[in-house]
């Protein structure tokens, strides 16, 4: 067929809000990466012109051309870092509207800023966690963690006495606990005021914000996992399949920074429940804890649990030598 022709048949179905048979994204899959939307744009325009991505009816693609504009929105909107307050409003419109449009989930996604007068850190008592998990637990249903794959923020080590470091412990333990001779350490991220992971990302999609929580743009996250090498404290996550939650499980209080739903192919992190610490509430795992092992507070708050903690315990910090300053101490009794 003549090429020119074709190119005309295209804009007329692009027109006609139908897709071209030779369109490459005809039926696009259910969650896409920014590289492979730019790809699939990039395309549409050589089959026909930008009005194919305009007019096309992606069938799979949440099903309607509305949610399709509301994506190829999201695709191209700036950095967070760089948005204004009204494009920050504007996503996160966006992604309420898609999230109702896709499975009739009324979410609410907050970009609440930090905090002013506070840094947060957080303290571990090895002598009181018994290694029920709880806070797993707790952590995986308040940061819509992937089911299927039992994607964890926090690690429990099963460690012997006189040992020090995780590296020495069980971190895959399947039995009653507490086990005679031995205690526990919980691992996460640790929010350190020096990260390597925000030095090793080469798309910036990582840094740390004032209150001293280190964040993702998921959307600028391009999986390369340079950031999870880089971390010491096996603290960052990628996801290698869709996260699964099951609808009655999502969290629909979300924050754009924190737990609000991710896609394949991406980093993810403990964000010390950015979603609920920039309220005034504990993390979920603080919460949960039964034997209250942890504590969760403001550093900048003489008056605070934490500072209590820091100044009249014996506490110490894992793998100090490496200069990351985390904000994460474990401390005994």
């Amino acid at each position: 067929m003549d090429p020119n022709k074709k190119n005309k048949e295209n804009t007329r179905d692009a027109a006609l809000g139908k897709c071209p048979a030779n369109h490459p994204d005809r039926s696009l899959p259910e969650s896409l990466s920014r590289r492979k939307f730019m790809k699939g744009a990039a395309a549409a325009t050589l089959t026909g012109s930008a009005a194919t991505i305009a007019g096309c009816k992606p069938t799979s693609l949440l099903g309607s051309t509305e949610a399709f504009a509301l994506e190829f929105q999201e695709y191209f909107k700036k950095h967070y870092r760089l948005m204004t307050r009204e494009e920050q409003n504007n996503t996160v419109k966006r992604l309420e509207k898609l999230a109702l449009i896709k499975d009739g989930s009324h979410i609410k996604v907050s970009t609440r800023p930090a905090r002013s007068n506070v840094l947060y850190g957080y303290a571990f008592n090895v002598t009181r966690c018994e290694g029920y998990m709880e806070c797993v637990k707790a952590c995986v249903k308040e940061n819509n963690l992937d089911r299927e794959s039992n994607t964890q923020y926090i690690r429990i080590f099963e460690m012997e006495h006189g040992k020090m470091s995780p590296d020495q412990g069980d971190g895959k333990f399947f039995h009653e606990v507490p086990r005679q001779g031995h205690f526990y350490m919980g691992v996460q991220c640790f929010q350190c005021e020096n990260p390597p992971c925000v030095k090793a990302c080469p798309t910036k999609a990582t840094w740390k914000e004032p209150d001293g929580i280190v964040v993702v743009d998921y959307d600028w996250c391009i999986g390369c996992r340079y950031c999870m090498a880089a971390c010491p404290y096996w603290g960052r996550r990628f996801n290698w399949n869709q996260p699964r939650v099951p609808k009655e499980e999502v969290k629909r209080e979300q924050h754009y920074l924190g737990n609000r739903q991710r896609v394949r192919g991406m980093m993810e992190k403990c964000t010390f429940c950015i979603q609920r610490s920039r309220k005034g509430k504990l993390t979920a795992c603080a919460e949960a804890c039964p034997t209250g092992a942890r504590v969760f507070g403001n550093l900048l708050d003489p008056d605070s649990e934490i500072r209590f903690v820091l100044k009249n315990k014996k506490v110490y910090r894992l793998k100090e030598d490496l200069g990351t300053d985390p904000k994460f101490w474990f401390f005994i009794d």
